[in-house]
C-alpha cells in the first residue's frame, strides 16, 4: 500500500488526537486487535449493509444478469478484500518500528487479497457461463470450455504473484523459469490443451452443441450432449446413463451427429419385409377382381397395364409394390417432398426383400417408433391378401407338424 496515503491517514488520525505508535508490547497487540476490529466492522458494514441493498435491487430488477450474480454470490466474495485493505493501511503504522512482523503480516494479507481476487474472479466467470446458458449461447459456442481456460489462467497468475510474495521475489524472476518448466506442463496438462484445443475446432466448424443428438459406439454413447467442457463432452444416454468422451476423441475419432436430421424435419425409415419367393405368382382374372377390392389397387392395376409388354403377365409381387406406394403416398406421416422409394432388392436365402425407404414429418423418437410400427404392421396383415407370404426361418413348431414318411416293409424285405 502507499506509503504516502498511510502518512495521510496517519496525520488525520494525529489531529483528531489518536497516536497510533505503540510504546510497548502491550500496546502494539492492543492496537492490531483494535485494528482487526475496524477491519471487521468495515466488512459487516459493507457485507450486510450495502451489499444487502444491493442484491435487493438487482432482484427487484428481474433482469437475468442480476438475479445470477445474486445467485453465484460475486459482490459477496469481493467484499472479502475490504478487511485485507484495511488492515493493511493500518496495521504498517502500528508496527511502522517492526519491520520483521510488520512484513510477515504485509506478505500474508497480500496472499489474502490474491486469493480473495480469484475466489471472485471464479465467481463471476461461473455467473458468466449461467448467464450463456439461460440466453442459449452455449448451443453455438463453447462457453464452459473458456471459462474453464480462464480459470485456469488466473490460477497460474495468481499462484506466481503469491510465491512471488512469499519469497519476496519480482514475479518475472519466476516466469523466465516457466519456460524449463514446459515440457512438464504439457505432459501434466496434456488432456486440457488437448481438450481446448479440440474445443474450438468443434466450435469453428459446428460439430456439436448443446443439446445436440450424437451417436459414438466406440465409448457407448447414443443420446444427448448436456455439456461441451475444456476436457470432455456429457452425454445423457437414452437409457439415462452418463458417458464422458475426451473432447480431441471427437475430433481425432468419427461419430454421428443427428443433428441435420433434426433439423430437417423428416426422419428416415429403411426396413424392409421379406417376401417369400415360392409365392410370387402371375395373377389371373378371377385374381384380379378379388384383388380390385382392395383400396388403391384398381387404380394400381391400370398404371402397371399401361407401362407392361403386351407379352408380359401381371404379378401380384407388382401389384403388392404398387399398393405399398400408393397408401404411403396418401400416409399423413409421411414426407412426400423427401426421398420416397418402395423398391426390390435383391433376392436373398431368406427370400425377396421388398424395402421402404421414406420419411417421417416428426423426428421425436417414440413417435417415429409409433408411426413405423404402425406402417409394418399394417404391411404384414395386407401381405396375405396378395397371394404372398412373409419369410422367416422354420420355428421348432413347423419341424414338429413335419409327418414321418410312411414305411413301406415289403419294399424294405
Amino acid at each position: 500500500m502507499s506509503k504516502a496515503i498511510r502518512a495521510d491517514i496517519a496525520h488525520i488520525l494525529s489531529e483528531i488526537g489518536v497516536n497510533i505508535e505503540p510504546h510497548d508490547n502491550i500496546s502494539t497487540a492492543f492496537f492490531i486487535v483494535l485494528c482487526c476490529a475496524v477491519a471487521f466492522i468495515t466488512y459487516v458494514m459493507v457485507r450486510w449493509g450495502l451489499l444487502k441493498a444491493v442484491n435487493a435491487m438487482l432482484k427487484r430488477s428481474h433482469a437475468i444478469w442480476g438475479s445470477v450474480i445474486v445467485k453465484h454470490a460475486v459482490f459477496e466474495k469481493l467484499s472479502l478484500i475490504i478487511p485485507a485493505v484495511v488492515l493493511n493501511l493500518l496495521i504498517p503504522l502500528v508496527l511502522d518500528k517492526h519491520a520483521i512482523l510488520s512484513g510477515l503480516i504485509d506478505r500474508v494479507l497480500s496472499l489474502w487479497l490474491i486469493v480473495a481476487l480469484i475466489r471472485s474472479s471464479y465467481a463471476f466467470l461461473d455467473a458468466s457461463n449461467n448467464i450463456a446458458d439461460i440466453k442459449l449461447m452455449s448451443r453455438d459456442l463453447p462457453i464452459k470450455s473458456f471459462v474453464q481456460l480462464f480459470k485456469l489462467v488466473i490460477f497460474f497468475i495468481g499462484l506466481i504473484i503469491a510465491i512471488s510474495v512469499i519469497f519476496d521475489r519480482s514475479p518475472v524472476y519466476f516466469l523466465s523459469g516457466l519456460g524449463v518448466a514446459t515440457g512438464l506442463v504439457l505432459l501434466v496438462f496434456r488432456d486440457t490443451i488437448l481438450g481446448f484445443v479440440a474445443g474450438i475446432q468443434l466450435s469453428a466448424n459446428q460439430m456439436v452443441k448443446v443439446g445436440d443428438w450424437i451417436q459414438m459406439d466406440k465409448y457407448g454413447a447414443n443420446g444427448s450432449i448436456e455439456e461441451v467442457s475444456l476436457t470432455t463432452v456429457k452425454v445423457k444416454n437414452w437409457d439415462n446413463t452418463v458417458t464422458n468422451i475426451p473432447a480431441y476423441a471427437l475430433v481425432q475419432d468419427s461419430f454421428i451427429n443427428w443433428r441435420q436430421m433434426q433439423e430437417s424435419g423428416g426422419r428416415r425409415i429403411k426396413r424392409s419385409i421379406l417376401i417369400d419367393i415360392d409365392t410370387i405368382k402371375f395373377i389371373d382374372n378371377k385374381e384380379e377382381d378379388t384383388l380390385s377390392s382392395i383400396d388403391f389397387v384398381p387404380a394400381v392395376i391400370t398404371q402397371i397395364k399401361q407401362t407392361l409388354n403386351p407379352h408380359s403377365g401381371l404379378t401380384n409381387i407388382a401389384v403388392f409394390r404398387g399398393y405399398l406406394e400408393a397408401y404411403l403416398k396418401q400416409h399423413p406421416k409421411i414426407r412426400q417432398d423427401m426421398t420416397f422409394l418402395v423398391r426390390e432388392l435383391e433376392p436373398t436365402p431368406q427370400g425377396l426383400p421388398i424395402q421402404i425407404y421414406v420419411f417421417v414429418n416428426d423426428t421425436r423418437w417414440a413417435f417415429y417408433e409409433a408411426v413405423q410400427s404402425d406402417i409394418f404392421d399394417h404391411i404384414f396383415a395386407m401381405v396375405p391378401k396378395f397371394g404372398l407370404a412373409a419369410y422367416q426361418s422354420p420355428a421348432a413348431s413347423d419341424l414338429r407338424s413335419l409327418q414321418p414318411l410312411p414305411i413301406d416293409h415289403e419294399q424294405s424285405v
